[in-house]
């Protein structure tokens, strides 16, 4: 039987796109930090969904929640739901794994302190990381060789944008660049850069073991 009832505000809207796209509800907790960042925290989201998910290729499949408006309007922009956005990044699952990845959801709050404090991202935007960022995360092994070095941001092919009650919302895919994958960005260029990558990587999965697709 299809569910008719609308959405009451942001939480609904999130849900019912993801359980839309999943046939089913998350079978992992939310990650949510113990202070929401309304009570003085340190991370703006107030949660992070978790889907393992086997197609194209094993992987985690994380969303966060808090850069638009989950719950009441109080922004001036009637048509954008809060920041207009919410992050969507994969990670490559390996056999081992028991769980999402910490050290994803770590970078998901660092993004989300970015817009709040800086600017937010739109598809096509990158930025170049720190040395050592995708390595100097709690769970992974210290000094893994990774090629990756730079984000890219993308629509999410799968989750796209929706309309909630409290405007319209933009699930922004995360995606890896190597060196060479992000000097070929520069200039207005990502988003065909990403159309390349993505014959190599579907779904811009991050696998911090992949070559350049360049």
């Amino acid at each position: 039987m299809i569910n008719t009832a609308q959405p009451i505000n942001g939480w609904d809207a999130i849900n019912a796109v993801l359980r839309e796209h999943y046939g089913r509800d998350t079978q992992w907790p939310d990650w949510a930090p113990e202070r929401p960042y309304s009570l003085g925290g340190p991370d703006p989201l107030d949660a992070i969904r978790n889907y393992d998910h086997d197609d194209p290729r094993p992987h985690w499949h994380m969303v966060g929640c808090g850069l638009s408006e989950l719950y009441d309007k109080t922004s001036d922009i009637a048509e954008l739901s809060g920041w207009g956005i919410e992050f969507s990044l994969r990670v490559a699952k390996d056999p081992e794994d028991a769980a999402p990845p910490m050290w994803a959801a770590v970078i998901l709050q660092q993004l989300a302190r970015y817009v709040i404090v800086q600017r937010p991202f739109s598809p096509g935007h990158t930025i170049h990381v720190a040395p050592g960022f995708f390595n100097d995360h709690p769970g992974l092994p210290e000094n893994t060789p990774t090629e990756l070095a730079a984000l890219a941001f993308a629509v999410d092919p799968e989750l796209g944008t929706i309309e909630t009650p409290n405007g319209a919302l933009t699930f922004l895919q995360v995606a890896a660049l190597t060196e060479a994958e992000y000097a070929a960005a520069q200039g207005g260029n990502a988003l065909a850069v990403l159309a390349r990558i993505e014959q190599d990587v579907p779904l811009h999965i991050v696998d911090r073991g992949r070559p350049s697709a360049l």
